[in-house]
């Protein structure tokens, strides 16, 4: 039987794994962002290509000349968005299944060439007590953080 742990990291795999396929495996670096909050699911995703930061409505800024252009249609980002929300409830079962705690934010990272996978997780509110912030808001101070700092 899988313990928490397997599960867990599955779920987060299952999240990469879905937005490689919309950069069709094309990507250095991937970027998802997780967020479940007083019962508000949110999810975002980047990535770095040829050295440029980009939105998923943003990649074919990295295509060369003769290179097929990605299906950046919103139907097609909403659909990567689904499946990573799925994937964080799922969690939010299976951390409460577990008796864990469900973390708030999760930032994850995976360097396509070297396999490298890292997450970092919160577990205090990050923006449910804030009069302005919203998860997406969150979301993009935390691409504008990696593109200004090139991590």
């Amino acid at each position: 039987m899988k313990d928490f742990e397997d599960r867990f990291s599955e779920l987060q795999a299952d999240m990469i794994s879905i937005c490689m396929e919309y950069i069709e495996d094309r990507a250095d670096k991937v970027y998802v962002y997780c967020s479940s909050e007083k019962g508000i699911i949110s999810a975002n995703f980047f990535y770095l290509i040829d050295n440029m930061y980009l939105e998923p409505h943003m990649v074919n800024e990295s295509m060369k000349d003769g290179t097929e252009a990605f299906d950046i249609t919103p139907k097609r980002q909403s659909m990567v968005l689904r499946i990573i929300c799925e994937d964080i409830q799922k969690i939010n079962t299976l951390c409460k299944e577990y008796e864990r705690d469900m973390p708030t934010e999760m930032k994850l990272i995976y360097e396509v060439k070297s396999g490298n996978f890292k997450a970092e997780y919160k577990y205090d509110l990050v923006y449910a007590n804030d009069d302005i912030k919203t998860a997406d808001h969150i979301a993009d101070e935390w691409f504008e953080e990696i593109k200004n700092n090139n991590l």
